[in-house]
């Protein structure tokens, strides 16, 4: 039996009484969209979404992504209400230390919560990678229709929508026809500090109409108009915005339409407010008229996931097979050795040769650039570009928008289908650090494929030359970085990075770089501990060398030079300086004796990074200032990255 009005208005208060409790429980927490969106959850949940409480990651399903994170107890109040695992005492711990229930959602930690998310606009972005990953496998599998028709739908609020990365993630989306996407947004016309109309003047529909939308307005309380809206949105043919004008904080009487509504604040007066929605007594409580409209929802969603069933276990064929392997986690990609380029290429161009091998070895590798294909060398060879209306490709041109192609990525990865492959230059990462850092979060297997590394960029100048990026970087929890020093170092990175369940980011050269010698088997095992011996001293060890990328070079020119001289000189390659720390002291020993405390590090960046292995004893050879517009070559000799400036620093260690 479909819902009431009546009983998903009742259902819309008992969300608003949860969230006033959770909320005023641990005195933290935004009640404004809870509250003000109410009768939108009610309309998602009691009427139009497709789900499985029994199974959150059920492929068939409708994805619902809750891009303003910040209204957490929106999306844990509802997840209750439809019978997902988040028990009443998930929600009475809100926000608490290792609770379900979070200050913002967080993907693959509370069951029913799509992405990770806060960062206002990410999810937007994310929806639009979900949707362009349900718009992938339709071309790739050719399942029956029903069986991958899954919808996503966006939560987002005023805030999201002012986020440049929302805009940008829409404008792909428009372009491509994504019409398996619709966003709500959350309508209020308040942002924390003010009335949205101190910051905005925009026309949305007009705006989202332009950007190839079909718009949609409807009042935010009417259950019906919403749910209607709602489901008319399935059919459309391009993806839908409906702005659902809404009262923030709706039921606080005291704060309701104002900034105040945003926070916690209005729970002050959660006793009047429960009293007027004419919510029960005592905090925490589901009245039985609302138990009992969710329990026929899930006998409804099991009788469709039941007939669902069936069509997905009559399908059958190469195609059925493949996808319900990916499904049921069991036909991981089996990646085997990654060739090496010939000769002494730049790393980009060494990238490219491996690349087009991973390629045909995991067919669900999907690459994208911003605007940079010719220059990044990612582009998959024989893949085919994706564009409006043309899925079956595997190549993304996301434009001049490196912020939505990352959180576009990240919603790629989020699915699990596909794996997404991203390329700009090095010094662009940091536009792309807030989705990097959600997928180093949510540990999701995307690789950030950076090029033009370091000042040896050269005539592009300061602006174009990555000086603190791979630095920073490294810094980021979950994140492996590799900087790979030749072809050789090259493949294995990418092969290190593509087997890893997490985020990995390469870092390669413009310029070319000489062999280093060694087997590809050497390297690869060296690869394991982050770092490899790639000359060793002849006489007793007196210094040791430590270098990553272009630099290496000059390290084992200085060492062969020390050497004739007759000084005991080792020289170590470490493209990921995350796994070499994290080795213990008896597994650094073989490679970093103890007994050496005459140390140097050498990379064309900032140093950071390698103090922690050089000691109080070494050096760090390093760029701590921003570039020179001039020849590469002459950029690094005058920014002291050069066999001769090595030799000089080593020798004062030697002579010390």
């Amino acid at each position: 039996m479909t819902p009431t009005r009546s009983e998903l208005e009742r259902a819309a208060h008992v969300a608003r009484g949860l969230a006033l409790d959770a909320i005023g429980g641990c005195k933290s927490g935004h009640l404004g969209l809870p509250l003000g969106a109410a009768e939108i959850g009610a309309a998602l949940f009691g009427r139009v979404l497709r789900l499985d409480p029994l199974d959150p990651r059920w492929i068939g399903r409708d994805r619902l992504v809750l891009s303003a994170g910040h209204g957490s107890m929106f999306l844990y109040a509802w997840l209750h209400l439809s019978g997902f695992p988040i028990g009443m005492d998930d929600l009475r711990a809100f926000r608490r230390m290792g609770s379900l229930t979070p200050g913002h959602p967080e993907f693959g930690h509370t069951p029913g919560v799509e992405i990770t998310s806060g960062p206002l606009g990410q999810g937007v972005a994310n929806a639009v990678g979900m949707a362009l990953s349900g718009k992938l496998a339709a071309a790739r599998w050719n399942a029956p229709a029903g069986l991958l028709d899954g919808r996503v739908f966006c939560l987002a609020g005023d805030g999201c929508l002012q986020e440049g990365v929302a805009l940008e993630a829409t404008e792909l989306a428009g372009h491509l026809g994504l019409d398996n996407l619709t966003l709500l947004w959350d309508a209020n016309a308040i942002t924390l500090d003010a009335p949205a109309a101190i910051t905005q003047s925009m026309d949305a529909a007009a705006r989202y109409t332009a950007c190839g939308w079909l718009v949609r307005e409807v009042d935010g309380h009417d259950v019906e108009a919403l749910a209607s809206t709602l489901e008319e949105s399935r059919h459309a043919a391009r993806p839908v915005l409906i702005i659902a004008r809404t009262l923030i904080a709706r039921g606080i009487a005291q704060v309701e339409g104002s900034p105040k509504g945003h926070g916690e604040g209005g729970a002050a007066f959660r006793g009047e407010a429960k009293s007027a929605l004419g919510l029960p007594d005592g905090d925490f409580q589901v009245p039985e008229e609302t138990r009992a409209l969710f329990a026929r929802r899930g006998v409804a969603w099991r009788q469709a996931r039941e007939v669902w069933q069936r069509a997905w276990e009559a399908w059958d064929g190469p195609q059925a097979r493949e996808l319900k392997d990916l499904a049921a986690g069991t036909s991981p990609a089996k990646l085997g050795a990654l060739p090496c380029a010939e000769g002494a290429p730049a790393t980009r161009k060494a990238g490219e040769t491996a690349l087009q091998e991973l390629a045909r070895q995991d067919p669900l590798l999907i690459s994208f650039s911003a605007d940079l294909f010719g220059s990044n060398l990612n582009y998959i060879a024989e893949g085919g570009d994706i564009g409006p209306g043309s899925f079956s490709g595997r190549n993304l041109r996301a434009g001049i928008r490196e912020h939505a192609m990352g959180a576009i990525m990240n919603g790629l990865a989020y699915e699990g289908l596909f794996r997404p492959l991203g390329a700009t230059f090095l010094v662009f990462s940091d536009y792309l650090r807030p989705a990097m850092r959600l997928s180093a979060m949510a540990q999701l297997p995307v690789i950030w494929w950076f090029t033009h590394d370091s000042v040896g960029v050269g005539e592009d100048g300061p602006t174009h030359q990555p000086v603190e990026q791979t630095a920073s970087l490294r810094l980021m929890p979950g994140l492996e970085c590799f900087r790979p020093a030749d072809a050789r170092e090259t493949a294995a990175c990418l092969e290190a990075a593509a087997r890893r369940r997490g985020p990995s980011a390469l870092a390669l050269s413009r310029q070319s770089l000489p062999d280093l010698g060694g087997s590809q088997e050497v390297v690869r095992e060296g690869l394991v501990q982050g770092a490899w011996v790639v000359q060793r001293e002849e006489r007793a060890l007196e210094l040791v060398l430590l270098s990553s990328g272009s630099e290496v070079q000059h390290a084992l020119a200085a060492a062969r030079q020390l050497a004739e001289e007759g000084r005991g000189v080792r020289v170590i390659s470490v493209p990921c300086i995350e796994r070499f720390a994290k080795l213990s002291r008896e597994e650094r020993e073989p490679l970093l004796p103890d007994a050496c405390r005459r140390r140097l590090a050498v990379e064309a960046g900032a140093g950071e990074s390698w103090h922690r292995f050089t000691g109080l004893d070494g050096r760090v050879l390093s760029i701590e200032r921003f570039g020179l517009s001039a020849p590469a070559d002459q950029v690094m000799r005058e920014l002291g990255m050069s066999p001769d400036a090595v030799l000089k620093v080593a020798r004062e260690l030697l002579e010390a």
